[in-house]
């Protein structure tokens, strides 16, 4: 059934056909309706579609508390619920389309809802302002948009993982300043991205906290003389509590705030791992080859394989914190309680969790179909003194001072840049030029194998700590 094709009854002043039905919410004051510039000005249907379902499934809730209050009765609300869920089942199958000449959706919704069963329909609205509604909605859509990320995000963990346990003993060159600093392996560093990605998760989950509170009830501002039951109907709705002052309900976007400030972080770290990936596939580095699947070509260069799906998560990052910073600016200056300014804080945090998740997929495809040099990786660890904190270790394990070994191993990395060679290639009388608590077995010491099995603090990249973290991971993923 199309919405659109229902018949309208009415002529307003301008020639807009109307019906008590499918007019604003709002008209009942107006003698005129409005210009229909202003109409296209202020509606927000095509923004608010997505949370159809959380709206029918709010206010079949509130018919049910309706009806538990004696506000409504049984067969009233029956007739609401069923109804309501032939609009859902429409809606999910395609047989009903969004009439987008409606305000918003809860405009829609209860407009069809009183197409389909009469004066019964008009009833679902008792005891609830559009403010509390909408925001009830955003709430409900959160509460099932957010652990649709996470998933995501433990998918690219562990696409993570299965790189590390495939490169426990894969050497690379750790860096600081972008200058060679110590030898890691390729398991240590994507380790790495895996914690902040589960550090996103956890963020998440303390923002449902604060979303896991039903705000239905709060109404315009002042709550209801009406003899509402809100914690029956948060419990119907699978809330943990209600918020506890009206006007502060319908106020504050601080959950939306809140969402995009960790959609933000999720993103900088996307776009940290973008950028590494770009830097690591020029033919400077030559770290990682991605797949021709995830990569694009040049219009003039035939040459030219171009990362420019790393480029571009890189790229709108700056979309999602422009969105955080809307969200900020449009509640800067708003006075208790409600103002329309609000209705603009969806089309940004609606963006952001599309852009969001999208990079996080593409990210997951893009980085688990690639191949990794191992052997140009292995050969950056020789050479660029890598080695020389290990210097200094061998000295401090044998009694000398930090600050003492430091310079003897400083000056160690003097005579090889004299000498134009490795630290390893000095002789052993060199090094003992320098200090003669060094030994024969500071070679093998100094190696980048051997540099990295020595790391076996907690956290380190020795491959057995590197282990521990897989499947500490792998845990959490699987929580």
């Amino acid at each position: 059934m199309q919405v659109c094709n229902t018949k309208m009854k009415n002529m307003n002043a301008h020639g807009t056909q109307t019906n008590d039905n499918h007019a604003a919410l709002w008209h009942g004051r107006f003698q005129d309706g409005p210009d229909a510039e202003a109409v296209a000005f202020e509606t927000s249907i095509h923004v608010d579609e997505r949370m159809a379902l959380d709206d029918i499934n709010g206010s079949i809730a509130h018919a049910k508390m309706l009806a538990h209050v004696k506000l409504i009765s049984d067969d009233e609300a029956d007739q609401i619920v069923k109804g309501l869920e032939s609009i859902k089942a429409d809606l999910e199958s395609g047989a009903l389309a969004i009439d987008y000449s409606a305000e918003d959706i809860h405009s829609f919704v209860e407009a069809t809802l009183t197409d389909r069963i009469g004066e019964a329909g008009k009833k679902v609205h008792t005891g609830r302002s559009r403010n509390d509604q909408v925001c009830l909605d955003e709430h409900l859509y959160l509460k099932r948009i957010i652990p649709e990320l996470q998933a995501s995000l433990k998918t690219l963990i562990a696409a993570l993982v299965k790189i590390a346990e495939e490169n426990l003993n894969t050497l690379m060159p750790g860096f600081t300043h972008m200058q060679h600093a110590q030898p890691v392996t390729l398991a240590h560093h994507v380790c790495a991205w895996a914690w902040m990605l589960v550090r996103d998760i956890d963020r998440l989950s303390d923002c449902l906290k604060r979303i896991d509170y039903s705000p239905i009830g709060a109404c315009a501002l002042a709550g209801s003389g009406l003899p509402l039951d809100r914690q029956y109907e948060a419990d119907l709705l699978g809330f943990a509590n209600v918020t506890q002052n009206s006007l502060d309900t319908v106020s504050d976007k601080d959950f939306f705030l809140e969402t995009a400030n960790c959609l933000s972080i999720i993103q900088m770290h996307l776009s940290r791992f973008s950028e590494e990936v770009v830097l690591w596939n020029t033919v400077e580095f030559g770290f990682i080859e991605l797949s021709e699947k995830w990569s694009t070509g040049s219009s003039i260069m035939p040459q030219k394989k171009n990362p420019d799906f790393a480029e571009l998560i890189r790229g709108r990052t700056g979309k999602v914190y422009g969105n955080q910073f809307a969200l900020l600016t449009m509640m800067k200056g708003l006075p208790l309680a409600y103002d329309r300014d609000m209705q603009e804080d969806k089309e940004p945090l609606f963006d952001s969790i599309d852009t969001v998740l999208s990079c996080v997929r593409v990210f997951t495809y893009m980085i688990s179909t690639a191949s990794w040099n191992k052997d140009r990786m292995a050969s950056l660890c020789d050479g660029g003194y890598l080695n020389a904190t290990d210097i200094a270790d061998y000295l401090v394990r044998k009694g000398m001072p930090f600050r003492t070994a430091h310079g003897v191993s400083a000056r160690c990395v003097r005579r090889a840049i004299d000498k134009d060679c490795r630290l390893d290639d000095l002789s052993l009388e060199e090094m003992r030029a320098e200090s003669e608590l060094i030994e024969e077995d500071i070679f093998e010491k100094i190696t980048p194998e051997g540099c990295v099995k020595i790391r076996k603090t907690i956290g380190g990249p020795a491959p057995e700590r590197v282990m521990e973290q897989i499947n500490s991971l792998k845990q959490l993923i699987n929580e």
